[in-house]
């Protein structure tokens, strides 16, 4: 039965983040609100619990996982970014964006992608997202909350708790998110090129729309 909590979703209760870190600690699956949709999220470290982010999502190794930093400092710990990503990156963080980088010999190679050794990574503009990675003091490994035969992402607590309570841990109710993916801009070739137009505008970081 996953344990629920109920956020600020401005100030989270600082008791309820600790306790929120100590099931991540333990192995646990959460699903916690963030500035584009919910998302289910597990430690990094911890590969039997992103095997079960995979299985509940129903995704293959070659599903990007996204790496959720605290900031832009962070980030650079786990993805190679150079002084042109680097500028792009400063302007849409924190954000609805998601950055596919070169991985670091810091990600664990069972979550970058299989054949091109690459990650997501974001900086969300969420209190309660970013009370909880400055609370663990590290990334969580996430992936936005659309269940098999969705279309969309879970927005209601509630409801996550009712489809999932037998398979995740945790729920982080803070009230309902904007219910849009993040827009996916892949930085790993010579040119940023937009994989897919969410939430995050790409007009005004100089890049086209997706056709």
């Amino acid at each position: 039965m996953a344990q629920y909590f109920s956020l600020h979703p401005d100030n989270p209760q600082q008791r309820l983040i600790k306790q929120a870190c100590a099931i991540l600690h333990a192995g646990g699956v959460a699903a916690i609100p963030t500035d584009s949709s919910y998302a289910l999220v597990c430690h990094l470290d911890d590969k039997a619990a992103a095997e079960r982010l995979r299985r509940i999502r129903q995704v293959d190794a070659k599903h990007h996982l996204t790496l959720l930093c605290s900031d832009l400092s962070e980030l650079g710990n786990y993805a190679v970014v150079d002084n042109r990503q680097f500028r792009l990156l400063r302007a849409a963080t924190p954000g609805p964006y998601t950055f596919i980088l070169e991985a670091t010999r810091e990600v664990p190679r069972r979550v970058s992608h299989p054949s091109r050794k690459t990650i997501g990574v974001r900086v969300p503009e969420h209190a309660v997202a970013r009370a909880l990675l400055v609370e663990l003091g590290q990334p969580l490994l996430a992936t936005t909350l659309i269940l098999p035969g969705d279309v969309e992402p879970l927005n209601e607590a509630s409801e996550i708790r009712t489809r999932l309570e037998k398979q995740i841990d945790l729920v982080l109710d803070a009230g309902p998110c904007p219910r849009q993916p993040t827009t996916v801009i892949d930085l790993s070739g010579a040119t940023p090129e937009v994989l897919r137009q969410g939430r995050g505008d790409v007009e005004s970081l100089g890049l086209e729309q997706p056709d």
